[in-house]
């Protein structure tokens, strides 16, 4: 019913950038704060970034601050989420989601159970 659809993952070397896209499947961006997530293999789902609905207010998890920047273009109805610096340990499914509550803040980042309507993934994989 309402989803969305991750992209631009893929095999990159350490040092390098991608750009990840999350499309809106059946319903507007516009409404929501959006969050992305990682999870590597045998670890917990965790929060990446989160921006606002109005895009006004970003945050993001320290381990990615000064490499990534979450940004929204709500014309086009996507939410990207650019790496940059890219290093092994970002290896990860990378998914978006959105807060639950529409006009809501990142504030309830990164609890997973506040969000909803999660894409299938987009494999990220940083290896020289």
């Amino acid at each position: 019913q309402l989803q969305f659809v991750e992209s631009g993952g893929g095999l990159v070397q350490p040092g390098g950038s991608l750009r990840l896209s999350c499309a809106a499947s059946g319903f507007t961006l516009n409404y929501y704060a959006i969050g992305w997530f990682r999870q590597a293999p045998g670890k917990e789902r965790e929060g990446v970034s989160c921006i606002s609905s109005g895009g006004g207010s970003t945050t993001y998890t320290d381990s990615v601050k000064g490499r990534f920047t979450i940004s929204r273009d709500n014309a086009k109805n996507l939410v990207y989420l650019q790496m940059n610096s890219l290093k092994p340990e970002d290896t990860a499914v990378y998914y978006c989601a959105t807060e639950r509550q529409k006009w809501y803040s990142c504030s309830r980042w990164p609890s997973l159970s506040s969000y909803t309507n999660w894409g299938q993934g987009t494999q990220v994989t940083v290896s020289a």
